[in-house]
């Protein structure tokens, strides 16, 4: 009976380790994302930030979707090789194959490279923005979709986390 304890105190402890808090100023998990992040505002990325990221990480990605398209899931933002110093993104990150420090940017669900925003057909959608603790950089060409992304990350996550907000276009 120790041993079986002690084995699910060690599971819940690598659980715990692994889950990274990911935040933002613009909005709380559940909320709803300003208009300023959407196709009704700015169009900007909005900021977001992070803390418990894994001993052993290399590197970052970062992917924002929307499983309630109509289509099925909508792609809005994805990002990789993000240092791993990195604890933030600010707010409206250039639409960059590569960023100044090495980040780089994919295509989301318009074909174009980096952020789009909310703009939903009808109804209110659920937008996550999901963060991974790499144990290598992915050197994927920049670019790169949702599914290759997450193909080059198979394997090599070492925790993860994510916030998500809501939208509903106006009129």
């Amino acid at each position: 009976m120790k041993y079986f304890c002690l084995v699910i105190l060690m599971a819940l402890a690598v659980q715990a380790e692994s889950a990274i808090q990911v935040t933002s100023t613009a909005f709380h998990e559940g909320s709803l994302i300003p208009a300023k992040y959407t196709c009704d505002g700015e169009n900007i990325s909005p900021p977001l930030a992070w803390t418990s990221v894994p001993r052993g990480t290399k590197s970052l990605a970062l992917i924002a979707d929307d499983p309630d398209a109509p289509m099925g899931t909508f792609v809005h933002w994805v990002m990789y090789d993000i240092p791993a110093t990195e604890r933030k993104l600010g707010e409206n990150i250039p639409r960059e194959k590569t960023l100044t420090n090495g980040t780089r940017q994919g295509v989301n669900g318009s074909k174009k490279i980096g952020y789009t925003g909310p703009c939903p057909p009808s109804g209110t959608h659920r937008y996550y923005f999901k963060l991974y603790a790499l144990d290598k950089m992915l050197e994927l060409q920049p670019g790169a979709t949702k599914q290759q992304v997450l193909a080059a990350m198979k394997g090599h996550v070492l925790g993860q986390g994510q916030i998500m907000g809501r939208y509903k276009k106006k009129g």
